[in-house]
């Protein structure tokens, strides 16, 4: 794997790291979940053989420290870092955007608000659950999380949490389940843990509480790729990307895997992304 170029951004009210590799047109890859800049190193060599590969750590994760450790988190200041991210590294030029779930989220917000710097957006199940006709279960699920979270900890509100994500009918997830996993990804996996708690108790609550201007991103469809898993068909974060291709007349691009296809098949997911990216 490539070492990357790293940097520093000052923003209002934290200090983003990010990562450069290769040469092009910009891309910037927005990550979900607790995951950081790693989320994307399965397939970030591969895509700098075309494009200026930037990757980050959203503020409040990892190496993004916020000045103010207990500040509110909102979708539309993040979508704010994205866009400094932008002006920073590609200054003129629209770019090409990829994101994963809570990142899918950002980058919707970006097109909406700065179109003129996009070129193109992947977005890989956004969880933007207002958009479902159902948004009210979904709004108490999320609420059982904070009150588990407060009540009983981090472990029974992931616990709470990936129930709520699964399809009806599905075998409950082990939070505690441990795997094998080779050293690199093991310090990931830490570092993804001690990131855990801000994700479940800050960014969780308010981005699946954002509700995307649906008539501002219909406008822009034509610059918008909606991703899904194929594993991940009838889950809840796979549901809104379904239901807003369908609103919006446009296709449903499947990835391999399911919601986290990104890690689980970085090489194929990788493959279909060049696509998309390019067509």
């Amino acid at each position: 794997m490539t070492s990357p170029t790293i940097g520093r951004l000052r923003v209002d009210g934290a200090t983003l790291h990010y990562e450069v590799r290769g040469r092009g047109p910009l891309l910037l890859l927005i990550p979900g979940g607790a995951g950081g800049a790693a989320s994307f190193d399965g397939v970030a060599d591969d895509l700098a053989a075309e494009y200026t590969v930037v990757s980050y750590d959203p503020r409040g994760l990892s190496r993004s420290p916020l000045d103010d450790p207990e500040a509110q988190q909102r979708v539309a200041q993040h979508a704010d870092d994205a866009y400094r991210l932008l002006e920073l590294l590609s200054p003129g030029a629209p770019a090409r955007v990829v994101g994963s779930s809570s990142g899918a989220i950002v980058a919707l917000d970006l097109l909406a608000t700065h179109p003129e710097r996009i070129e193109r957006v992947v977005a890989h199940e956004p969880p933007v659950v207002e958009v479902l006709p159902d948004a009210a279960e979904h709004r108490a699920m999320l609420a059982r999380v904070q009150d588990t979270f407060r009540r009983e900890g981090l472990m029974p509100a992931v616990a709470v949490f990936a129930a709520g994500l699964r399809r009806p009918g599905d075998d409950p997830v082990d939070a505690h389940a441990a795997t094998e996993l080779p050293p690199q990804a093991t310090a990931r996996a830490e570092r993804t843990m001690a990131d855990m708690p801000y994700f479940i108790g800050r960014i969780v609550p308010s981005f699946m509480a954002y509700a995307p201007d649906l008539d501002r991103l219909k406008a822009l469809s034509d610059r918008l790729v909606l991703g899904g898993g194929a594993d991940s068909r009838g889950e809840l974060p796979y549901r809104p990307a379904a239901f807003l291709t369908e609103r919006f007349g446009t296709e449903l691009i499947h990835f391999p895997g399911g919601h986290t296809g990104l890690s689980t098949h970085p090489a194929q997911f990788g493959e279909v992304l060049r696509k998309v990216l390019s067509t």
